[in-house]
């Protein structure tokens, strides 16, 4: 096969995937707020699917295939749930439970597959966060798009098949791959890749609730919500150059803008949330190069400590919110985004004052 279609193969392969994992997770965000208004028991949804990025599991391409069935396990939940006849408990247990078998596939599968991408098939890293951020955006125009749960799990799991094909393709593993766990458990903490995780975790541990019961929108609003977002972390680039100290309290003012606008106002809002958001990570991604490592080792210290972050973060907004009630959580969450200006803002903006002299 030509090598350029063979690239182009594997970038299609991968953003499907991006765009079945995306419409997965919104689609079951948006299912579980309809299920119960509790915001503790939707709180539990983005912790149990970050919990496998932390746990010490073996990298295979075949853990593919519990993606594949958390997906028929979610299209038996919304079957259920069209018919009714079933308890709401029951069928929230089972969805926690793909949701776990999800997270648990996605990361001992995806490593190896990205290494089988980019070395076997030759596939340039810049054309794989390309077709990453394409497929996520597709996802989440999906999720607006496809209604109800039934209709958005059926495109997802296809969507899903065309990287597995690739994952069981050579079943037996590579040399380098088996080495991915040893180099996982040593990538370090970093305390302020974590607090900036645990401020996003708690604004999406209940943005679909929101959405539903705050703001009286429908899947359609979440789904572009996501979307907006996406394509503003997919543009920070063009955002001008100021202080890191200044983001923060702009991303709190933007939230507070969204409580006087609906639908698509508070969307358009989320362009420049969204490419903020982006901008604060890499500038973290920037302020680690003292530690050493290139640059996707960097990214990876941001993925797992901002994971475990995330994972407290939608917690501690589901015990606040559950207490004083949901129309607390989002002063509760500007004054996080004013605290992140100090304690990550602040501290970032030093360390890249000092790596660059």
């Amino acid at each position: 096969m030509n090598p350029s279609q063979d690239h182009l193969g594997s970038s299609i392969r991968w953003g499907s995937f991006q765009a079945g994992r995306s419409l997965t997770m919104a689609s079951t965000s948006w299912l579980i707020s309809g299920l119960s208004v509790s915001p503790m028991i939707n709180s539990l949804l983005p912790a149990i699917a970050t919990l496998p990025v932390l746990l010490p599991l073996k990298r295979k391409s075949s853990g593919y295939g519990l993606i594949l069935i958390a997906l028929i396990l979610l299209l038996i939940v919304s079957y259920l749930q069209s018919t009714a006849i079933v308890e709401a408990q029951f069928l929230l247990l089972i969805s926690f439970l793909a949701t776990f078998l999800f997270g648990i596939g996605n990361e001992m599968s995806q490593l190896t597959i990205q290494r089988r991408i980019v070395n076997e098939k030759g596939l340039p890293v810049n054309r794989l966060r390309t077709s990453s951020e394409l497929g996520s955006l597709s996802g989440n125009i999906l999720t607006g798009m496809l209604f109800p749960a039934i209709r958005q799990y059926f495109p997802a799991l296809l969507l899903l098949l065309p990287l597995g094909q690739l994952a069981y393709r050579n079943k037996q593993e590579t040399s380098q791959v088996g080495s991915i766990s040893q180099i996982k458990t040593e990538i370090p903490f970093n305390k302020l890749c974590a607090l900036q995780g645990l401020v996003f975790g708690s604004l999406f541990a209940l943005l679909a609730l929101w959405v539903r019961s705050i703001g009286e929108g429908n899947c359609f609003d979440f789904g572009m919500l996501l979307a907006a977002y996406g394509i503003g972390r997919s543009v920070n680039r063009v955002l001008p150059t100021f202080s890191q100290t200044i983001k923060y309290p702009l991303m709190a003012a933007l939230l507070i803008l969204t409580q006087f606008t609906s639908g698509i106002g508070a969307a358009v809002l989320f362009v420049p949330f969204g490419a903020l958001a982006a901008s604060t990570d890499a500038a973290l991604v920037e302020s680690m190069a003292p530690m050493g490592g290139d640059a996707p080792l960097r990214w990876q210290v941001l993925i797992r400590s901002s994971s475990a972050g995330g994972l407290a973060g939608s917690l501690l907004m589901g015990m606040f919110t559950q207490i004083f009630g949901l129309n607390a959580g989002l002063p509760l969450q500007v004054f996080a985004f004013l605290a992140a200006m100090i304690l990550v803002g602040r501290l970032t903006s030093t360390s890249l004052h000092e790596t660059s002299a």
